[in-house]
């Protein structure tokens, strides 16, 4: 498949873009532990959106594997895991990033999240009003001790690892490059991820 179109999504920022059904698109982290929150929502009825729970109870794992579904909130699928040219290691636990979670780790004043990229980047579609879902969070690495407490270690990407994606509906994507700098899941610098959108062939 070669890219037809690459959306590059800044440092603490946020995309969002709108594939078709059929249509294959891959995240990239560009230099490597950095964290992306995709969101995916039904573009006909942004009402419906990948939901982490959803998905976790259908495929019955953590994380969906290679040849597996993200699902919906009305159980259906919406994005095709096709490719994973990293460690393959990912989380759907983690809700993703906001003001109040800056608060609790003591940052004061205004800090740049993941809810907040989300949000933006859907109004910026004409949707002021959406769900905040529980993110997919790619690159990120979140290992459960025996003890079943959560780590909170850096992505262990190298630059350029990349997950690939088929969209199973028509569906609004929308990429945050995490701007998480407190706890080191970015390794405390956060930087940018690319959206390329495929085409099949060569």
């Amino acid at each position: 498949m070669k890219t037809i179109e690459t959306i590059v999504v800044p440092p603490r920022e946020g995309r969002a873009v709108t594939v078709e059904s059929g249509t294959a698109f891959r995240v990239v982290d560009v230099e490597g532990s950095q964290v992306a929150d995709l969101f995916a929502f039904n573009a006909a009825d942004v009402g419906e959106y990948h939901s982490a729970m959803h998905t976790r109870a259908i495929v019955s794992r953590l994380f969906p594997r290679v040849g597996e579904s993200f699902w919906t909130n009305h159980r259906r699928p919406i994005l095709h895991l096709e490719r994973d040219d990293t460690p393959a290691v990912h989380d759907m636990l983690i809700a993703p990033c906001d003001a109040e979670r800056y608060e609790g780790l003591g940052v004061e004043g205004w800090h740049a999240s993941c809810t907040e990229n989300l949000v933006g980047a859907m109004r910026d579609l004409g949707h002021d009003r959406i769900c905040v879902p529980a993110s997919i969070n790619l690159f990120m690495n979140i290992p459960v001790g025996d003890d079943e407490v959560l780590g909170w270690d850096p992505a262990p990407t190298s630059p350029g690892d990349s997950i690939t994606l088929r969209a199973a509906m028509d569906c609004i994507v929308v990429v945050s490059a995490c701007p998480q700098d407190i706890v080191p899941i970015n390794a405390r610098n956060p930087t940018s991820i690319a959206i390329e959108l495929l085409e099949e062939g060569a």
